[in-house]
């Protein structure tokens, strides 16, 4: 089924997956994760009410009881779950998708993911199977508001102080609107807050350029030092400087290690993915941590965060993951942390901006997108036409392959959403990073 993907359950609602797929997935869900009870939250999405009446419908059928979080973020789910020591949990959302989508995140015991290797490949083949005949007793649906412990949670889980940072907050109409005005004040330049599932002013999906033009707009217009903006369902955040540019979510791992510093020394293990920036690997090993570079997704990170007891730690797509967030994601635990840090160098006389560059020493491609026919066999020629140009110092083999050479790197993989490989480069000149640029698509290219 095609909204069966490596990290959750999306889709185009009522071409990829219908109501009658999601009651079955409520109804083998209880079963899959042994449980008598699961945790729902839903985002504002104009689908999102239809999916939780069929899902509640499928779970109380099993018998399981439906504890019902309403309208709420991702990582409040994430929270709950662990929180609360509920073995199973869903979110319904299609986070930065656009509105005609849908589809779900499911969760397990103290919120670790639950992937397609993990157990979506057996929902998804027990949803397939006729549904026995019904002989037990319905479970219930039970209220279970606890947005107020929530922010109570988010605003005692550390020191946030950005009282002098000028800062304007676009919410993208999604599930951070919930939440922001009350942990971030009354200060703060607000677009677009009331949640709205139709998105109608801009797409919650904050790595496309044009999704940020209301936001750069107002940042420059009002001199603000920073802006922030939200993804959909508040899982992910990114940033925009005080002149309007976009900053790269990656660098930010960087930033977060300023939280943590402790006598200016990071003695901790962070966790940031195979697409990350050289830069941050070498700005916090030269701050003291230990680095661990892991495959892309959450179903992916956050257990390896929670393997090796690292304290925090990020991906290029604007996730951030901390241990005292049971080894989740949170974009709004992450704004307070990021605003706080970038709050005490604007102390200093060091604005966003110049912090940005003194952390950033690669020229990097950004992620490009090759759509090919034969993608495994292209990833395998990209690398062995790299390799027959100079020896190189590591490959990481896991999430396609990322190869370090003494001036440069190169990541290649598949893409576990889209029908793509993607290819991301940096290296220390700029001549060198257009050479490897070229040699990506003078080699995909044969492939498409």
């Amino acid at each position: 089924m095609s909204a069966f993907k490596a990290y959750d359950i999306r889709g185009i609602f009522n071409e990829d997956f219908n109501e009658e797929d999601v009651f079955r997935i409520g109804y083998y869900l209880p079963g899959l994760l042994k449980t008598g009870k699961i945790l729902v939250g839903r985002d504002a999405r104009e689908s999102s009410p239809l999916i939780h009446k069929a899902l509640c419908d499928g779970i109380t059928l099993a018998g399981a009881d439906v504890y019902d979080l309403s309208m709420c973020t991702t990582p409040m789910v994430y929270w709950a779950t662990a929180r609360y020591d509920f073995r199973a949990s869903v979110m319904i959302t299609a986070s930065h998708n656009p509105p005609q989508y849908n589809g779900m995140k499911i969760s397990r015991e103290n919120a670790l993911p639950v992937g397609y290797d993990s157990g979506l490949n057996q929902l998804e083949s027990l949803i397939q199977s006729p549904l026995p005949t019904i002989n037990t007793i319905k479970g219930k649906i039970i209220e279970f508001d606890k947005k107020s412990e929530y922010i109570d949670f988010l605003l005692h889980s550390g020191q946030y102080d950005f009282e002098n940072f000028k800062i304007v907050i676009d919410c993208g109409n999604g599930m951070a609107g919930l939440f922001a005005r009350i942990l971030f004040g009354a200060k703060p330049v607000y677009l677009f807050e009331e949640p709205d599932g139709s998105f109608p002013n801009h797409f919650p999906n904050p790595l496309e350029e044009k999704n940020l033009e209301t936001l750069k707009e107002e940042v420059l217009k009002t001199q603000s030092d920073l802006g922030v903006v939200f993804d959909g369902d508040a899982d992910r955040v990114m940033f925009v400087d005080e002149q309007a540019h976009f900053i790269a979510p990656d660098l930010m791992i960087a930033v977060l290690a300023h939280y943590f510093l402790k006598n200016n020394k990071l003695s901790a293990k962070v966790v940031h993915d195979i697409r990350t920036s050289k830069s941050v690997t070498e700005y916090i090993e030269k701050l003291g941590g230990e680095v661990y570079i892991w495959k892309v997704g959450r179903a992916f990170a956050a257990p390896k965060l929670r393997e090796v007891d690292g304290l925090f730690g990020g991906e290029l797509a604007g996730h951030y993951y901390f241990k005292d967030f049971y080894f989740s994601d949170s974009g709004l635990m992450s704004a307070l942390r990021i605003l706080s840090v970038l709050s005490k160098f604007k102390m200093q006389n060091i604005c966003p901006s110049q912090f940005i560059h003194s952390i950033q020493h690669y020229y990097n491609s950004g992620e490009m997108n090759f759509l090919v026919k034969d993608k495994t066999k292209a990833m395998k020629e990209l690398l062995r036409v790299f390799l027959a140009q100079k020896a190189p110092l590591k490959i990481f083999d896991f999430d396609g392959y990322r190869v370090e050479f003494d001036d440069c790197w190169f990541n290649i993989r598949l893409s576990n959403t889209e029908p793509y490989l993607r290819f991301i480069a940096e290296a220390r000149t700029r001549d060198r990073l257009l050479e490897m640029i070229d040699t990506a698509q003078s080699t995909l290219t044969r492939f498409e």
